[in-house]
């Protein structure tokens, strides 16, 4: 289910900026209808997380993600307003907003000191559907017109709708419902906190290239839809194996911290390299290592959010590490569309590889070392 719902929600996504520009949009509001996917998530993400661990619910939320997926992939066939289009990936960021859910779910069929790996393993399952759905979308753009990858999404959408009945519910007989002190305590964690901040910074670089902009420079040196598509195919599939192997493996090896810091190293400097491609397939061997960064960084950082948790506090813990980011995510694609109206694209790839390689020396200061042991111990003392 998480496959299919990260497909139907990215099939749009290696066209939508050029798509609305082709529409007339200026780069500001192309920046400002990715962003709103975001704000959005930012917005509602907090609300679910809460009120699913206050209901003990989670599958509930997975089927309405999958019912605004599907309207936002359908909606895009009755309009061609940049103001509807704008509405309807709120709408699509209502759906994301879900995968608060799907995350605690499916980290509850497995112990609490394997948390990490829980998130490696969903994380690469949700990879692979977005890089499927990119794919798709791309194929359909440049075969059959622009609307046909939305309106492909939203099919897939749809199955994925009847599906999500049969997925099996689970939460912990004997968590407490939580209180609104226990949302305080969750807000104030520092652990929580600080990971979030990271995470911030990490969808910033992501929806500012990859999700946001990428396409569209490609297009700038003469790529097509199918290009554009396999662009963030390659982007996304590093992606997909460096959450698997950072998640399950290499953590293990060389701790959680060091990944996460190698992952900002290999985003930052492959977005820096981005204004100095003159040819597609350079631009696609640098995003294929950018994505291999983007891959350790994002399930480690998710589990860090969740694992100290005590399972009654994990969806509300969740909710407010997804939603806090989902400031990076608006900002990033804001701050790139002002630098190309402003400046250019390629100073704005500049400005955020810079970011990235900065963000690797913040994530050495703010995360401690320990092991993936250490950390359900320390909070069971704590409680």
């Amino acid at each position: 289910m998480t496959l299919l719902f990260w497909f139907s929600m990215y099939t749009c996504v290696p066209i939508l900026t050029a798509y609305v520009e082709h529409l007339g949009a200026s780069h500001k509001m192309a920046g400002l209808i990715v962003g709103m996917y975001g704000l959005s998530q930012m917005l509602l993400r907090i609300p679910v997380g809460v009120l699913s661990d206050r209901l003990h619910k989670r599958k509930v939320f997975i089927i309405f993600g999958f019912m605004f997926s599907v309207l936002a992939g359908a909606g895009i066939l009755i309009t061609q307003e940049v103001t509807w289009i704008l509405i309807l990936r709120a709408l699509a960021g209502a759906a994301a907003a879900t995968w608060v859910d799907f995350t605690i779910l499916f980290a509850s069929y497995y112990r609490k000191e394997e948390t990490t790996k829980a998130i490696g393993t969903i994380t690469f399952y949700n990879t692979m559907g977005q890089m499927a759905g990119i794919l798709s979308g791309g194929w359909f753009a440049d075969a059959y017109g622009w609307e046909t990858a939305f309106l492909f999404g939203g099919v897939v959408g749809l199955v994925g709708l009847v599906g999500a009945f049969f997925v099996v519910e689970k939460f912990e007989e004997n968590a407490q419902k939580i209180t609104m002190q226990g949302v305080l305590h969750v807000a104030s964690d520092r652990t929580l906190l600080k990971v979030s901040f990271l995470a911030i910074l990490f969808q910033m670089i992501t929806y500012a290239t990859v999700f946001g902009f990428t396409p569209l420079f490609a297009q700038s040196i003469g790529a097509t839809k199918w290009d554009m598509g396999l662009l963030t195919f390659c982007s996304i599939f590093p992606t997909a194996i460096a959450a698997w192997v950072g998640g399950r493996h290499l953590s293990q090896k060389i701790g959680e911290k060091n990944v996460i810091i190698l992952g900002f190293i290999l985003s930052g400097v492959f977005t820096i390299l981005i204004p100095l491609s003159g040819s597609i397939g350079f631009l696609i061997f640098t995003q294929t290592l950018a994505g291999l960064g983007r891959g350790f960084v994002s399930p480690i950082l998710m589990s860090l959010s969740i694992k100290h948790m005590e399972a009654g506090k994990r969806g509300t813990a969740m909710g407010f590490y997804q939603s806090i980011y989902g400031l990076g995510m608006f900002g990033g694609p804001l701050f790139m569309g002002f630098i190309g109206d402003w400046l250019d694209l390629g100073q704005g790839f500049i400005m955020v590889g810079v970011l990235g390689c900065l963000t690797a020396l913040l994530a050495h200061w703010m995360i401690r070392s320990y092991s993936i042991e250490e950390v359900p111990q320390k909070a069971e003392k704590a409680m």
